[in-house]
């Protein structure tokens, strides 16, 4: 027993041990932010409204099929339904009707509804591509933002560390009596400042994967943590071509547009509806129905007026049957402008449809070129930045020595020192912000973020 209970318990501590070892990649993130994000279960939820719309068009199609029945009592002075008689009685009395008709001409209307139900799927579709598309970047930044804050994070360590060594120089200089022992006081203020950066960024790393967290709806975002080596590629051939090209680019594949375009033809089969109503209707119908009563019967026999008792439920149900069938048309004269009206409203949808399809293609040329240029921007920013820290970093070490043989005060030290932290701050962001923007413009120019499952 005891050997069991070991078992069990070496077995949910490598579980638990796996679940708090696990590092996400951006692909995992991905797939599982699609898998589970709120916004793209609502976005399949309004794909599923969209295909009921789609049988209920095929509906029209098919006939109206109503049955009814009803059953009443009758007490006291009421018309024997068999001899017509006023009698004073209680009868019962049954009656069953069926009833069908299916529409034969409807002025196109049930084709274009199923028509423009199609275009709906097709545009709910793209709907959720959207919304995974855009799900997908915001965990790609939010995957980025980690990153950045984890290299941060070591930096500003790594200079804690450094603040540390520097003060035990700083005592070992102060008592060989080569600076000043105010030195001292500066250099546990730099300290104190490197112990609060390190805060900072730890706290901007939790904040960071909470938010990641919560766009993969993961509650334990304490233990969650993502993969350092899962980093994106800076490389790409994007920027090689021109931004007319991406722009050209951008117009056949991104979803917004296609969005746009669907939008416009649902708009065009709404007036197709619409125009509908003025068109004669034609319509089938079929109806049957039938009654019995427990009322007692009347019937001559050689000349004799004789009551007869009710005959079987059955055959009454037989003999009182009848049907009517024909066909209905119904032609629209005058409808108090109502038809009129309603297509006028139709083309002014269509109208606002087009002009959105034109600002959609607006907005994408203005935000592709705009892409383009930011994405150049973070590119010569990055290469910059690393131009700098590499200044930094020897204006630093040149600032050290000097400060070590006193020839330069504390103060200078430290603001050389703070110098080389900002920049090394300042690659990681521009390092970062070129990834990110990279990744943005291939989004445009065709190139998915991840490979689709």
């Amino acid at each position: 027993m005891k050997s069991v209970q070991i078992v069990l318990i070496l077995f949910f501590v490598s579980v638990t041990s796996f679940a708090q070892e696990k590092k996400w990649t951006l692909k995992e993130c991905i797939y599982y932010a699609i898998k589970n994000n709120i916004s793209i279960k609502q976005s399949e939820l309004d794909t599923q409204t969209t295909a009921i719309a789609k049988k209920d068009a095929i509906g029209n199609f098919l006939p109206n099929v109503n049955a009814s029945s009803s059953h009443s009592w009758n007490i006291g002075l009421n018309q024997n339904i068999t001899t017509g008689l006023l009698e004073n009685q209680t009868t019962q009395f049954t009656s069953a009707n069926l009833n069908a008709n299916v529409d034969i001409f409807k002025g196109l209307q049930n084709v274009n509804q199923l028509r423009k139900a199609n275009l709906a799927i097709i545009a709910s579709q793209y709907q959720l591509t959207k919304m995974q598309e855009d799900i997908a970047l915001n965990v790609a930044n939010a995957y980025l933002q980690i990153l950045f804050n984890k290299e941060n994070l070591k930096v500003q360590t790594q200079q804690k560390l450094l603040n540390t060594i520097q003060y035990n120089r700083t005592v070992e200089l102060v008592e060989a009596g080569n600076v000043p022992k105010g030195d001292l006081l500066d250099i546990q203020a730099t300290m104190a400042t490197g112990n609060q950066r390190v805060i900072v960024a730890e706290n901007s790393l939790l904040l960071s994967k909470l938010s990641l967290a919560q766009l993969l709806q993961i509650k334990d975002f304490q233990n969650f943590d993502i993969s350092e080596d899962d980093m994106p590629s800076m490389l790409s051939t994007v920027l090689n071509e021109t931004p007319e090209a991406v722009i050209a680019k951008a117009k056949e594949n991104r979803t917004e547009l296609k969005i746009a375009e669907t939008n416009v033809a649902v708009a065009e089969k709404d007036i197709s509806i619409a125009k509908g109503a003025y068109l004669p209707t034609l319509t089938a119908f079929y109806g049957f129905n039938t009654r019995a009563s427990n009322s007692n019967g009347f019937e001559i026999i050689n000349g004799v007026p004789i009551v007869t008792s009710p005959k079987p439920l059955f055959d009454q149900f037989s003999t009182n049957k009848g049907q009517n069938f024909g066909l209905s048309l119904n032609i629209p004269i005058f409808n108090g402008f109502a038809v009129k009206n309603n297509v006028a409203r139709t083309k002014i949808a269509l109208a606002k449809s087009q002009l959105a399809k034109d600002q959609q293609e607006l907005d994408i040329e203005r935000n592709v070129f705009t892409a383009y240029t930011d994405t150049k921007a973070a590119k010569e920013s990055y290469e910059a930045a690393l131009q700098i820290v590499k200044a930094r970093e020897l204006a630093m070490q040149y600032a050290k020595d000097r400060y070590e043989i006193g020839m330069m005060n504390i103060f200078d030290y430290n603001q050389s020192q703070t110098a080389f932290v900002n920049a090394q701050s300042e690659v990681l962001r521009t390092k970062y912000d070129y990834i990110f923007r990279i990744k943005i413009l291939e989004f445009y120019f065709g190139i998915p973020l991840i490979e689709k499952q």
